[in-house]
């Protein structure tokens, strides 16, 4: 892998390797953009099969959090980190608290939180060593956890693709199918049901998916029946790339819009979306209610704020459709454009502040 090359290509400005031998850290962070703002990002732990593979991922991750921020509004730059290891057998207190230790000597450029196979508990101990982390316990002034507020976002932007899929974002009467119903669905879902929303829903946890029919009167079906059945929106809440060749097939649904993260398979079944008139709200720009919610803790966490700004992605959503009716491109890319709109713009202003400044300095 030729890094300098690659991060010349997709314009990445840093790439930290972190090592402790004592603890056995073995830890990247990739920060993709700062213009914006610092560059926020969770810390992934994960077993990879090489340490290139760890730094592919670290640079993919770090990209997606550019956008995801941008797009979202927030004042804040992309970077992601990742920690070569078994989170069920590596982890050790020594571990984090040197990790807090290079993310300190960072001073600030990035911010951390936890991501797949890092903890709460995790990020505790990263806080013993710099306040440059975010998603720490309650007890330190923290948000909590972050299920709730994703949910609520979630339901705004589902409004939105429901104003843009049948002109008006009234969700009563509306059958929505839900795939998956973990702690960011089943709040969700209860959102949906007060609203009076009719639920299909299904997962491969039974208990979860009895509790949604008990308390919501969902209709409960098989996890490979949810794509055929009848229903005005599909709402993907599990797992990735569940739009791909065999489920378009199958889809009845006008809209698609839910909480899980790379639903497109392939970029491919974005353009075959859009060819259908099947709306469909981009997944970092519907999901980001969780990171509007952690980054408001930046500025020592105030809920009702933080609700305040995750009901912007109503607007957010409703942006991106906009744009793909202007430039007559699919959502998926629309959504790209609004971020990178928003980070070239900051960049020309940016510029013309130089610019201005050695203008006067150059006249005394």
């Amino acid at each position: 892998m030729e890094i300098f090359e690659y991060m010349s290509k997709y314009d990445y400005e840093q790439l930290v390797m972190c090592h402790d031998k004592e603890s056995g850290l073995k830890a990247i962070i990739a920060i993709h953009d700062t213009t914006l703002g610092p560059a926020l990002g969770g810390t992934r732990m994960w077993t990879y099969a090489s340490e290139e593979a760890a730094i592919e991922d670290a640079l993919r991750l770090a990209k997606g959090m550019t956008y995801k921020n941008a797009a979202a509004g927030l004042n804040l730059g992309g970077g992601k980190t990742v920690i070569i290891g078994n989170p069920k057998e590596d982890k050790n207190e020594a571990m984090f608290r040197a990790f807090g230790r290079y993310i300190q000597g960072l001073n600030g450029r990035y911010i951390t939180a936890e991501d797949v196979g890092t903890t709460e508990q995790d990020m505790d101990i990263i806080h013993e060593e710099t306040d440059y982390v975010t998603g720490i316990s309650p007890a330190f002034g923290s948000s909590g956890n972050p299920s709730p507020v994703t949910a609520y976002g979630v339901y705004r932007g589902i409004k939105a693709a429901a104003k843009e899929g049948f002109g008006t974002d009234s969700l009563e009467g509306k059958t929505i199918a839900v795939q998956g119903v973990g702690n960011v669905a089943f709040t969700l879902c209860r959102h949906l049901h007060e609203e009076g929303a009719r639920l299909i829903v299904t997962d491969i946890n039974k208990e979860a998916v009895n509790r949604a029919v008990e308390e919501f009167g969902a209709t409960a079906v098989e996890p490979d029946e949810i794509y055929s059945v009848d229903c005005d929106i599909y709402a993907p809440c599990a797992l990735g790339a569940t739009i791909n060749d065999q489920t378009l097939e199958q889809l009845k649904a006008k809209v698609i819009a839910g909480a899980a993260n790379n639903q497109l398979k392939e970029t491919k079944h974005g353009d075959i979306l859009h060819e259908r008139g099947i709306v469909y709200a981009p997944d970092y720009v519907i999901n980001a209610g969780g990171v509007i919610n952690v980054a408001d803790e930046l500025h020592g966490y105030n809920k009702e704020r933080a609700m305040k700004r995750v009901e912007s992605i109503y607007d957010n959503v409703a942006r991106v459709f906009e744009i793909s009716k202007r430039d007559q491109i699919p959502t998926y890319k629309a959504a790209d454009r609004m971020a990178e709109e928003r980070i070239e713009q900051m960049r020309h202003s940016r510029s013309q502040f130089l610019q201005n400044g050695h203008h006067i300095l150059s006249r005394r």
